[in-house]
Order: C-alpha cells, then structure tokens, then sequence
C-alpha cells in the first residue's frame, strides 16, 4: 500500500460507500480489498486513479475524471457525434457535455441502450468482439416464430460475411401477423441482428436494444440519458479484464 495517496476510507466515501465513518466501518471488518490484497488498517492510502477497489467482492469505480452515460437512443437519430448532412446524432443529444465517445453503434432505425464515455481504453475494450460482451434485444417481427428457427440461430447461420450465432432467443409474445422476440449475442458485426433475423425468414419491423453486458435499460424514455452507476463501471472493467 503506498505512502502517499488519499486515505481509503475518504475514497470510499467520494465513491458513494457512506460517510467517511461508515466506510472506516466496513474497513475495519475486513470487506474492503485493494489491488487483490484484504486492508484493515485505516491509515492506508490508495492512488484512486490506478488502484482497483473491491467492497464484499465487487468492483468500485473510484476514478472521478471519466464520464459514462446510457443513452435510449430514439429512433431516427444516428450513432454519430456529427453528421454533415445535418441529420440528427447521438452527439447532438449530448452537446452540453464534454467530447465522448459512443460504444459502438445501432443505426439509425434502432432504439435503445447505447454508451457513451470519455474512457477510450474501456470504449475501445467493449467494442472489440474478443471481449464478447453480451447485448440483448427485443424485435418485432414478422409472422409466427417457431421452436426451429430459435434452435437454428443458436447452432448459427450462414451470411455473407460469415456465420452469426445466437447467445440466446426465446419468443416473448406472438399474434398471427408479429412475434415480439428476444436475442441475446456478443457479435457486433452491422445490422447483424437485422440480418440473423432476415435469413431465418422473419424481417425485423422493430428492434430495441435493452441491456449491454451489466447495464440494462430499464424505464428510460426515448432519449433519456443516465450517468451508469459506480458498480455498473465496476462490473463492466471486470468483463473486459477476465477477457484478457
């Protein structure tokens, strides 16, 4: 543990854990890790810009100079910071904040969770498909989906830049004209949900993305942005660090 530093239980506290006293609590009863080692001792200091901070096993975002927002993408506007067409962008809805990054993309006819950071390390980390970081979907599609084409996107099929599998699928609703479908995958190749759908003979009519990896959608409005909490930060490092 260094000598120089903020003490731990005062990072604690910036990181929403309680009181200063609350957090010299938990501390002292053995639930605080720091870098993989148990601290106790309440004199111990931390540099909170590269220590990684556990409380009964989960990882606590201490850092204070990253942003991380979840954004219900409306539909019509485009994952872009800019357009020179003057079209609607994601960037748009953010102009009042300081220059972020946008986690991959959902075009422009798609809704639903979409991140965005200042943390070009994590961006970078969530968008590569050898991290698999899982997103959840809901579709509105065409027709009555039946038990075989969710065991056909789960064995995978076959588009022209190559085969894409389904994590999961299970079929939520059905009527005789739509079926409201969930799909699960890690891929993030374009339109790849549209497409995986498409070939299985059900064209998609609308799609939502609702959960990426730890972080869910929820309630939120079209349009609504959220700062992530601490522990959805801290769940999303842990992803990308095991996939390492």
């Amino acid at each position: 543990m260094p000598d120089e530093g903020i003490r731990l239980q005062k990072v604690l506290a910036a990181a929403g854990l309680g009181s200063r006293r609350a957090c010299e609590i938990l501390i002292s009863a053995g639930r605080v890790e720091v870098d993989g080692v148990l601290v106790t001792q309440l004199g111990a200091r931390v540099d909170p810009q590269t220590a990684v901070i556990r409380v009964d096993g989960a990882r606590i975002e201490v850092r204070d100079d990253f942003v991380y927002l979840a954004l219900n993408k409306p539909r019509g506007v485009l994952s872009a910071m800019s357009d020179s067409r003057g079209r609607q962008t994601v960037g748009d809805l953010v102009a009042d904040r300081e220059r972020l990054f946008h986690v991959g993309r959902l075009d422009a006819d798609s809704e639903g969770l979409l991140l965005l950071t200042n943390d070009g390390d994590l961006a970078h980390r969530l968008m590569h498909p050898s991290f698999e970081i899982v997103k959840v979907y809901l579709a509105t599609v065409e027709g009555v989906v039946s038990r075989e084409v969710g065991r056909r996107l789960r064995a995978g099929v076959d588009l022209e830049d190559g085969r894409a599998r389904a994590d999961r699928f299970r079929v939520v609703d059905s009527t005789p004209e739509r079926s409201l479908v969930e799909i699960a995958l890690h891929e993030g190749r374009k339109h790849i949900v549209r497409r995986m759908l498409a070939e299985v003979g059900h064209p998609v009519q609308r799609l939502v993305r609702t959960s990426i990896g730890p972080v869910r959608l929820g309630g939120q409005r079209a349009g609504e942005i959220r700062s992530l909490t601490r522990s959805e930060v801290g769940e999303l490092r842990d992803l990308v660090d095991k996939a390492v």
